[in-house]
């Protein structure tokens, strides 16, 4: 859906746009020109496209928000040190109390129990705390004019304007993260126009300001991509000693009791539960990290986020609202992350010593990890896949 941590920087400021060059203006307002026929054509009525597009000018700071790259990767312990808080836990804790009767409703209609949607909440916009700045057309306007993304971004203008078509806000109430992400659960215009769903019968279908629109909306887009009320998340869990590393992967699917028969065990010791479901291991701080066996559910998490970390925290968070303890695993304290240049001289060193990561980037990806995995291997080093400035030092032969 977006980038969690980029809308969360872009929402928590108030921006000011510069303005931009007259001949890219001139050349910005030829291509509206384009979009405006094909809103007509699409049955777009003449007045929504006026107040949509009149005055729109490119957006210098959405394009700088999409060029950059993070200057360190993000741990998983960082990341869910950043977003699974003591006062988060706190808060949504009360917030689960405070709107029980209508998450209790809203879970009975869709099938999504209370504790995730507030989870999602939580994680997405600090329960609603900072839903963004940006003009939403003018943001998704900009990047559907630049190159990079535009067919993606294209779609999800006409997108937007059918949503201020269809009467559900006014063009200056639609505000968003730089990408377009809108409301309390953070909808991409085309999310909102599958899924997003009227809770209060009002007619308008309002993801900024009213809780049933939203509870409603986030229930009804996870109920649709696979979410089984039925079951949890997943679980942290204690590998044996000579785990087949080989099976850590989200890829490999096997039942509860197969992984119980490999001597998983829960976190504390325990026996793994007994239930007819299939899950994965996930090693996301590589093999001196915690493990967890994850079930159906996370793969619909990941479904609204394409981020393992993300969802292991929405998981983790969700735990925490109804009282369940932290994680038996402890962060390291001597743990570090990677800066951009060391990812990018690890990738150029994997490249040259055969083991293929695509071209350097600074960004740890499948094919990175793909490339770390199979060096370790070759190299007697338990295949977790993970980068870490130890394996670095190795490559540069140190």
């Amino acid at each position: 859906m977006r980038n969690l941590l980029l809308a969360v920087t872009a929402m928590a400021t108030v921006w000011t746009f510069p303005s931009v060059a007259p001949a890219q203006t001139t050349e910005f307002q030829t291509w509206l020109e384009g979009v405006r026929s094909e809103g007509l054509a699409k049955g777009l009525k003449p007045a929504t496209l006026d107040s949509a597009l009149n005055g729109l000018q490119p957006i210098e700071r959405v394009l700088e928000l999409d060029r950059r790259q993070p200057e360190f990767t993000r741990t998983f312990w960082g990341y869910l040190d950043s977003f699974v808080t003591e006062d988060r836990i706190r808060r949504g804790r009360d917030l689960l109390r405070r709107h029980a009767a209508l998450l209790d409703q809203v879970a009975k209609t869709y099938g999504v129990q209370p504790r995730f949607l507030v989870a999602f909440w939580g994680m997405e916009t600090n329960f609603g705390d900072y839903t963004g700045g940006f003009p939403v057309i003018g943001a998704v306007a900009t990047l559907a004019h630049d190159e990079r993304r535009s067919d993606f971004f294209r779609a999800e203008l006409f997108h937007a304007l059918k949503i201020v078509d269809e009467g559900h806000i006014a063009v200056a109430d639609m505000k968003g993260s730089w990408a377009g992400a809108m409301g309390q659960p953070q909808f991409m215009p085309s999310t909102f126009t599958g899924y997003a769903t009227d809770g209060n019968g009002d007619g308008r279908k309002d993801i900024w300001t009213t809780l049933p629109d939203v509870f409603a909306s986030a229930a009804n887009y996870l109920s649709k991509i696979g979410w089984d009320d039925t079951e949890t998340w997943g679980r942290e869990v204690r590998l044996p000693a000579g785990f087949d590393l080989e099976t850590a992967d989200l890829s490999v699917h096997k039942h509860i009791s197969e992984w119980q028969a490999l001597g998983v065990r829960r976190a504390n010791g325990a026996d793994l539960p007994v239930a007819d479901i299939e899950g994965s291991i996930i090693l996301p701080a590589g093999v001196k990290g915690p493990a967890f066996l994850v079930y159906g559910n996370f793969d619909a998490i990941m479904t609204w986020n394409r981020s393992v970390y993300y969802a292991l925290a929405v998981g983790y968070l969700s735990d925490r609202l109804i009282g369940q303890g932290a994680l038996v695993a402890r962060r390291p304290a001597d743990e570090k992350p990677l800066h951009r240049d060391d990812i990018i001289d690890l990738q150029q060193r994997l490249n040259a010593a055969g083991f293929d990561t695509g071209k350097p980037d600074g960004m740890i990806g499948p094919a990175t990890r793909g490339a770390v995995k199979a060096y370790q291997k070759a190299n007697g080093l338990p295949p977790d896949g993970y980068p870490t400035h130890e394996l670095l030092q190795s490559l540069r032969g140190g």
